[in-house]
């Protein structure tokens, strides 16, 4: 490998990420405060309850608003916002006042990678063997089943999480329709509140995989069409090599769009996982934002999108600087440039 010129296409990746994060960060600060109403008033009102005098409201009201920042010029929050940063605070959570936003998705993110990472994984795989399996089958496979997944995960996020939970939840009731685990359990590693936890993921990670499954196949079936057509495969067979070992080359070659196409489509996946956890009440970064979104929370909506961003763009960029040790025409540009 030419190190001098993989050093150069590292360098210019993570020049363009390091950009991407410091846009990202000022979105996150500026789109939440473009939300019309005032963020203290819900916070105000339960403290102010009872109250008569307006003068006494209002030096309340004001008392929040300065304590958050608020009264300060937009300019001047960023700059405290990044300050804050910086130092590893996200601030102080409007809806769970007094906690501390870090503190909230410290909490969430276990649940949130516990449910999503594995079941973008098992979607992933599953669609992709399925598009190798309807691309060297076809017949009845191809013509019957493929159609079927497709439909499946045409479906959207919130649709494939209402028919399951209806289904498996309400009219079977078979399996939890919300939360983490039982209501009147506490945390601890017993089997009682583990079953507890197993049972409750289930609908959870099966929407997310259903959906995932049809996009990932649909695209392996058409890269694995496309490179068993190829001259390379019809001269080994005229040679006599086996179609299992063809068919190795023809997967592994056929891999390298459907793993840059994982990177690029986890920010989509992670926004319908997220939705899953809305719907299913589970406890993770989606329900905290959802939370936060209803009321306000400008420091809790910033915190759970920059996690998410800065995940979604390490992952990207991890797999660009994989692509570039494992793509020989990625190679061949390094040299180039």
């Amino acid at each position: 490998m030419d190190l001098k010129g993989y050093k150069k296409y590292f360098l210019r990746k993570l020049g363009w990420y390091l950009l991407t994060l410091m846009v990202a960060v000022m979105l996150n600060f500026l789109l939440p405060r473009l939300m019309p109403g005032n963020p203290v008033a819900t916070l105000a009102s339960s403290a102010v309850e009872g109250m008569t005098d307006q003068s006494a409201i209002q030096a309340v009201m004001d008392d929040y608003t300065k304590q958050f920042g608020l009264d300060k010029p937009m300019i001047i929050q960023f700059f405290l916002y990044v300050k804050n940063l910086l130092q590893g605070s996200m601030g102080v959570s409007f809806t769970y006042y007094p906690r501390e936003v870090s503190d909230i998705i410290q909490k969430a993110i276990p649940w949130t990678i516990a449910l999503q990472l594995p079941a973008m994984i098992v979607g992933w795989l599953l669609g992709n063997i399925l598009g190798v399996i309807a691309a060297y089958k076809k017949g009845v496979f191809d013509k019957a089943v493929m159609p079927l997944f497709l439909f499946v995960s045409s479906i959207p996020a919130f649709g494939m999480a209402i028919i399951l939970l209806f289904g498996f939840g309400i009219s079977m009731g078979i399996l939890p329709t919300g939360g983490g685990y039982g209501f009147d359990l506490i945390p601890s590693f017993t089997p009682e509140f583990m079953l507890s936890v197993i049972l409750h993921y289930q609908l959870p990670f099966w929407s997310i995989v259903l959906i995932t499954i049809g996009g990932q196949a649909i695209g392996m079936r058409s890269m694995s069409i496309y490179e068993l057509n190829e001259d390379y495969v019809n001269y080994s067979r005229f040679l006599g090599i086996k179609d299992r070992v063809i068919i190795k080359y023809v997967f592994r070659n056929a891999m390298l769009p459907q793993i840059t196409g994982l990177a690029l489509s986890l920010g989509t996946m992670v926004g319908g996982a997220l939705v899953a956890e809305i719907i299913f009440s589970y406890p993770g970064i989606g329900t905290k934002m959802f939370a936060a979104i209803t009321g306000q929370d400008y420091p809790l909506i910033s915190g759970c999108t920059l996690i998410i961003t800065i995940g979604v763009l390490l992952a990207n960029f991890l797999v660009e600087i994989a692509y570039g040790i494992i793509d020989p025409r990625v190679k061949a540009a390094q040299q180039e440039s």
